[in-house]
Order: C-alpha cells, then sequence, then structure tokens
C-alpha cells in the first residue's frame, strides 16, 4: 500500500495545533512523567513548506513508566502506538494513522539522553537561517516529487542534507553560546 507524500505549504495555524495537543498530553498523564515536550519537524519552522503533521519531541523519566503509564490514555483519544518499533530508544505514537483519517500528529517519546533531541538545533537553526529553509523546502518539494507515493524514501533522502545542518547547527549553537547572541 502507498504511503503518500504530500507537501503544504506552512500554515501559521500549526504552533496553535501543537500547544493544544501538548496542553492534552500533560492532562493524560502522571504529573512528572512527561518533563519537556517540544514542537519540532517542519511544522515548527514558519514559512517551511511540510507534511502536514505536528511532530511532537516527549521527554519522559522512563519508557517503561511511558509504555504503562502514557500509552493507554493515548489510545484511547486515537493515537496508534507503534509496539514493534525496532528503536528501542524511542516510543512512536501516530495520531490519524490510515485507514482512520489522515495523520495529523507524530508523538515521538524518548528518555533525556536520546540523540533525537538534536532535532531541536535542526529546527532552531532552520527557525534563525530563513534562506537555509527555503533551501530545505525545494528539497523536500523536489523529493516529493520524486518519491510521491514512499515516505521511507523520501526521508532517506533527505538524510545526507539533514546530518549536513544538524553539523552546521551544533556550531552555531556553540558559536552563539560564546558570544551570548546565538545568531
Amino acid at each position: 500500500m502507498p504511503d503518500e507524500v504530500l507537501l503544504a505549504e506552512y500554515d501559521p495555524r500549526w504552533p496553535n495545533v501543537f500547544a493544544t495537543e501538548a496542553a492534552i498530553l500533560r492532562t493524560l498523564t502522571p504529573p512528572g512523567l512527561m518533563y519537556r515536550i517540544e514542537h519540532f519537524g517542519s511544522t515548527a519552522v514558519p514559512g517551511l513548506a511540510s507534511k502536514p503533521i505536528i511532530d511532537i519531541l516527549v521527554g519522559v523519566i522512563s519508557l517503561d513508566e511511558a509504555v504503562a503509564n502514557a500509552v493507554p490514555p493515548l489510545e484511547a483519544i486515537g493515537y496508534s502506538f507503534w509496539r514493534d518499533n525496532p528503536d528501542q530508544t524511542r516510543l512512536f505514537l501516530v495520531k490519524g494513522l490510515p485507514p482512520n483519517g489522515p495523520r495529523t500528529h507524530h508523538l515521538h517519546v524518548v528518555e533525556s539522553d536520546s540523540l533525537l533531541w538534536e532535532r531541536l538545533s535542526f529546527r532552531d537553526y532552520l527557525r534563525a537561517h530563513p534562506a537555509e529553509a527555503e533551501r530545505y523546502a525545494d528539497l523536500k518539494r523536489h523529493l516529493a516529487s520524486e518519491y510521491p507515493d514512499d515516505r521511507e524514501a523520501y526521508t532517506d533522502a533527505k538524510s545526507a542534507y539533514v546530518a549536513d545542518v544538524t553539523a552546521r547547527a551544533r556550531a552555531w549553537a556553540v558559536e552563539g553560546a560564546a558570544t551570548g547572541d546565538g545568531s
């Protein structure tokens, strides 16, 4: 079954959609289980074309506790949990998984030592460098036309670009910390 790659132009409502979902997530789980909730991915970068899916990065004190105490209430509000995820360093849940509608949210649940936190540097770099964000949008549009029915190939084809920008983002963050301005 094809897994379509459909891009949309930036929607200024996306930050509010994230904020609403983050508030819901906080009410569903025991206090202290989720210590951080971040909007990341392309919908978190103003002006950037994106698949219209809100990526949410959630920090938890323990993946085992999250499976026991967060997954059941998340499933009750429409999230599908990928129980057979080969990546044991994170939990992955999707809201609106086909055939139950279009995907609306991807929930990435990780502990504090996860490499996925580096994606925030990528996000912040694109937010601060609109020309780079536009280059990324151009790449995404090209790859979406090249792999219209293959999300995995689309994502894999972006990986070298994402790694390059993430390396620059790390250096930029260190330089900003040293100068105190981050720009």
